[in-house]
């Protein structure tokens, strides 16, 4: 946003599929990064579905490659869920990582995938470029339009010990291969629609108003906000809309380069903080506390937030640049809100004393750093009271 002698990377996967059955083509991507046997990491929920042993048997018909699956992503994947995914991986003499599902099968392949790179633990990667070899070759399939961690260098994992979520930021745990295909969105329930589209709308925000933000990550950003403004209703209230489906993933992809490069700010660090202390699901979480931090950030970046208010579609013709900026939080409110995201954290049984705690954390959180207004203690402390 400001010049500066500061110099800027651009960090995306090698190759993206996108579109209408781009998932069949799985295989011979699995095949073209010289996997023998690939370690599919994935939820008991899609395995239960059946989704990936089809990816296993469209991956093994190509020929050449033999798939494992591993179902313990769990929501919010913790250090004991990428644990068990290193010993799965060792214990097949596996070379490949396939990721199959949302960010949380994202990150806990991207787990899995640091240790048996580097060895250690994955508490030792928490922080921003901490791994010295690269992860072995890394397939990851997108089924939600939100996280973007199919594409990203972000891996967010749960310490267990202190409930604190790490963000690990690495270049070398982007994917080779990101493939979003919207016929694998179509069963996603409306509440995980809902929830995930509100995360990619708070990435794309959240990276829009960053310190570091570039013409390149603001024009992902801005594209992002436009087609989940267009879409992302439409995707929540019929599943089965392939162009609104299709549209997201874009969205969510688009959003995805944007933080990846800008990275994020407060709604993001405190975020974690909700979601080591009470397994909450991170994109209801983002949505709640995205207007609170806007309206904390807008005397920072009041012309942004007057960019992001035309993106989501209102007219502000005649307004101050503040008034304008206005506009785009009270519309994040209202889309949220029809959509059915809750609207305060009290009523996810957050709780009061825990607040000065999660406050201390996510002033350590590595995406506090690129927020564009700084906070004290008490001032994070008072956005999560004004978001319950």
């Amino acid at each position: 946003m400001a010049l500066g002698e500061q110099t800027y990377g651009f960090f995306i996967p090698t190759v993206s599929l996108m579109g209408l059955g781009s998932a069949k083509e799985t295989g011979e991507q699995v095949k073209a990064l010289g996997a023998t046997k690939a370690l599919l990491v994935t939820d008991k929920g899609l395995s239960a579905m059946g989704l990936a042993d089809t990816i296993k048997k469209q991956v093994e018909a190509v020929g050449g490659v033999k798939v494992f699956i591993f179902d313990g992503a769990e929501p919010n994947p913790t250090d004991k869920n990428v644990a068990a995914g290193v010993k799965a991986y060792q214990a097949d003499n596996c070379d490949a990582i396939i990721t199959l599902g949302g960010g949380s099968a994202h990150d806990c392949g991207k787990g899995v995938g640091l240790v048996v790179g580097n060895g250690g633990n994955i508490r030792d990667f928490a922080g921003v470029d901490k791994s010295t070899k690269p992860m072995p070759p890394f397939v990851a399939i997108n089924t939600t339009a939100g996280t973007a961690s199919e594409m990203t260098r972000f891996c967010i994992i749960t310490n267990t010990d202190t409930h604190v979520k790490m963000a690990i930021v690495d270049w070398r745990c982007t994917p080779n291969v990101a493939i979003n295909d919207p016929l694998l969105m179509v069963g996603m329930p409306s509440e995980l629609t809902a929830a995930t589209g509100m995360d990619a709308l708070t990435h794309a925000v959240e990276a829009y108003v960053s310190t570091i933000a570039t013409p390149i990550t603001d024009a992902c950003a801005i594209k992002a906000i436009e087609l989940i403004a267009g879409y992302l209703s439409k995707a929540v209230a019929n599943g089965d809309d392939l162009e609104a489906r299709d549209m997201m993933a874009y969205a969510e992809y688009l959003a995805g380069m944007a933080f990846n490069n800008a990275s994020l700010g407060y709604v993001h660090a405190m975020a974690h903080q909700l979601g080591g202390f009470y397994n909450l699901p991170h994109g209801v979480c983002n949505a709640i506390l995205l207007p609170t931090v806007s309206a904390y950030n807008m005397i920072a970046a009041p012309q942004r937030f007057a960019d992001i208010a035309v993106a989501l579609g209102e007219n502000v013709t005649g307004l101050s640049v503040t008034e304008a900026a206005q506009k785009a939080i009270d519309r994040i409110k209202s889309l949220s809100a029809s959509i059915g995201i809750p609207v305060g954290l009290k009523g996810l049984d957050v709780k009061a004393a825990d607040l000065k705690v999660m406050a201390g954390n996510a002033k350590e959180d590595a995406c506090q750093l690129t927020n564009p207004r700084t906070a004290t203690l008490d001032q994070v402390i008072g956005m999560y009271k004004a978001a319950m």
